[in-house]
């Protein structure tokens, strides 16, 4: 995930946060930057509700658009009647926006046609959410309704009933799962299109509260099926040593389920790419319900590690496919925010065991393109497997030394790697528009 700042006070802030811990400014996510932005309060509506917002940008944002010049010792100035620092040089954020209304005064001081305004998204408290949704200039004392969804509240169809308190509970922590999921795959710039809009292609989510009644997790047309119970974390680890699973995690689910609904526009978009997915992970015309009944008696092959992922992904073709591509996502975010905090794995001194240092040290690179929405097409899925490796190697290590479990684990064998690198390479070049091709319906797997 992109890090961000507070442009009031330089406080460090993260994906989920809706408002400043040091100094209370508002905080909101903006989906089509991929950045948390910091708020200044606009118009408020009639009711109270649905509030209007403006932007407050960095500093260096808020001089680029007043125009900055340098005087005659060389020293940064601020022109056009902005004000002028001590000394002659722009301050930090730290110094220029200490107080509320300093904050207001420098949005203000952003030429009109460049403001941006938002909304909070309708589900702020239902679901907790803290995306935003991009809203014209207000005109005059024009007032904009309150109620309309984010991008990716949008995509929720059926959710627990307001009565169900357990659900809702188990129903927010899901959406944050979510969001983190859609964030991803916005950065990916991969369709991202409600069934809303579009009924044939598009992208749904049944969030459901198995209490009472079952809720089989999977996939079907594009409706992703979650069962909440998943959001319990004391159900989803008796799930995980039950089915023998090293990693078990509503994200991880989100990541598995969206993988089945991308196979159609992805590995199956056409006849070369169908004979390479093939080639890579079997024939997706075997029987599923029957491959389901097989794994489920049998379990996974004794030497399933050479070539799979994980022991879930040996039941199907289509399996194999929607944990690959899971963990890709993984292997992405991941290495996405340890690149942002400059997390850089140098050691242990492998010379000394023989071993070429750049089997074992990399620094994370930065994996999305220039524009932070596409991926980056120079970067090889071998530069960034050499990139994740010696991560998982320290962030395993560190955990083991706090007693806990390793945080990956899993095996990345050459067949597996080339299974990673078919999916790096279908995502860099997949269409961003159109009506997805079908996709498997994987509603019968239990566990996936």
């Amino acid at each position: 995930m992109k890090i961000s700042g507070c442009a009031t006070c330089g406080q460090l802030v993260f994906f989920e946060n809706s408002a400043c811990l040091r100094c209370g400014t508002p905080l909101g996510f903006d989906p089509g930057t991929g950045h948390v932005v910091t708020l200044v309060a606009g118009t408020p509506s009639a009711d109270g509700t649905g509030a209007l917002f403006r932007e407050l940008p960095p500093v260096a944002v808020v001089a680029a658009a007043l125009g900055v010049a340098d005087d005659a010792a060389g020293r940064n100035v601020m022109t056009e009647g902005g004000r002028v620092s001590e000394g002659g040089r722009v301050s930090g954020a730290n110094e220029v926006a200490a107080t509320d209304p300093i904050a207001r005064d420098l949005a203000d001081a952003v030429p009109p046609g460049r403001r941006r305004w938002y909304r909070r998204c309708g589900n702020a408290e239902l679901a907790g959410c803290n995306w935003l949704v991009q809203a014209p200039a207000p005109q005059g004392g024009d007032d904009l309704g309150p109620g309309e969804l984010c991008v990716c509240c949008r995509l929720t169809r059926v959710r627990p009933a307001d009565a169900d308190q357990v659900g809702r509970e188990r129903f927010e922590r899901a959406e944050a799962a979510k969001r983190r999921l859609v964030a991803q795959l916005l950065d990916l710039a991969l369709p991202v299109v409600p069934k809303s809009i579009d009924a044939a292609g598009g992208l749904a989510f049944d969030l459901l509260n198995s209490t009472g009644h079952k809720v089989v997790t999977g996939h079907s047309d594009g409706v992703i099926t979650l069962d909440l119970a998943e959001s319990d974390d004391a159900h989803r680890e008796l799930v995980r040593t039950q089915l023998g699973e090293p990693y078990r995690t509503l994200l991880g689910h989100f990541r598995h389920e969206v993988g089945h609904y991308y196979w159609g526009s992805l590995a199956n978009a056409d006849p070369a790419r169908a004979d390479a997915f093939r080639n890579l992970f079997g024939d997706p015309n075997i029987d599923y319900s029957a491959a389901l009944d097989r794994h489920y008696a049998d379990g996974p092959p004794a030497d399933w590690r050479e070539s799979y992922v994980s022991a879930y992904a040996t039941m199907h073709p289509w399996e194999d496919w929607a944990e690959t591509f899971a963990h890709y996502l993984h292997i992405r975010d991941t290495l996405r925010a340890a690149a942002e905090f400059g997390l850089r794995v140098d050691g242990p001194d492998l010379d000394a065991f023989g071993v070429p240092p750049r089997e074992h040290a990399a620094e994370p690179g930065r994996p999305g393109g220039a524009g932070g929405h596409r991926t980056d097409s120079s970067q090889s899925a071998a530069d960034i497997i050499a990139q994740w490796l010696p991560l998982t190697y320290a962030l395993n290590a560190i955990n083991r030394s706090m007693g806990s479990d390793d945080l990956y684990p899993f095996v990345l064998t050459p067949a597996v790697q080339a299974k990673l690198a078919f999916v790096h390479d279908v995502i860099g070049g997949t269409p961003v528009t159109g009506t997805l091709p079908a996709a498997p319906d994987t509603r019968a797997a239990a566990s996936g």
